[in-house]
């Protein structure tokens, strides 16, 4: 993460923040399965295939969307080049809507998997030569990096380049819990302010590309 610059640093601490609160409402919304976390979903397919069929079927089901949401993001990105990060958010924002709208109209099930769609695609937002390069949804990862960068400051490497990886971190916890505390009151609701929030990020990312731009002229 060091080889970005501060404010998309913070657009990635925004992702991560959106990823948690949509996480939170999409696990209470399935009984404990999850729309961004794939690590769970795995162990869940796993324990489901040793004896629980149905519930092997929804973590099957939630892990393919979320890998057609990584191919989709990723080809959107090959497409728009050095406009990757807010157009991939702009159809995040869109999916994240029509996911809301499907829950709306009562389909629950449709608009889970629709927005395990949109957290595959979120996290090809940060990509370097093809490959994911900040995980914006799977916070193993960051715990482990920041483990690492503390240990390279504490042995006289840089002194704060843990900082970012503990900003996603928080960011996904605090995301997940404001989800938790609406999920009584509004429910798959939630899913439209999710979709401000990422139209609103698209627009920040686009600002940040267009800046980006305006300094290398």
């Amino acid at each position: 993460m060091l080889r970005y610059r501060k404010r998309e640093i913070t657009l990635a601490i925004g992702l991560s923040t959106l990823a948690g609160y949509v996480d939170a409402i999409g696990f209470l919304s399935l009984g404990g399965f999850f729309v961004s976390f794939m690590s769970g979903n795995s162990t869940r397919l796993a324990v489901g295939v040793a004896g629980m069929p149905v519930e092997a079927l929804i973590a099957a089901r939630l892990i393919g969307c979320f890998l057609l949401g990584v191919i989709l993001g990723s080809l959107i990105g090959r497409a728009t080049g050095s406009r990757r990060q807010p157009a991939v958010l702009a159809v995040v924002a869109a999916m994240l809507a029509a996911a809301a709208a499907m829950a709306g109209a009562g389909l629950p099930e449709y608009a889970t998997m629709l927005v395990a769609v949109a957290m595959g695609a979120v996290n090809t937002t940060f990509e370097r030569d093809g490959e994911v390069a900040i995980g914006l949804t799977y916070m193993t990862g960051s715990l482990v990096k920041l483990g690492q960068r503390i240990a390279g400051a504490l042995t006289g490497g840089p002194k704060v380049a843990w900082v970012p990886y503990l900003g996603l971190w928080l960011g996904f916890i605090g995301g997940a819990v404001i989800g938790a505390l609406a999920w009584p009151f509004i429910g798959l609701a939630g899913l439209w302010f999710a979709a401000l929030a990422a139209l609103g990020l698209s627009a920040a990312a686009w600002m940040i590309a267009r800046s980006a731009r305006d300094a290398d002229a």
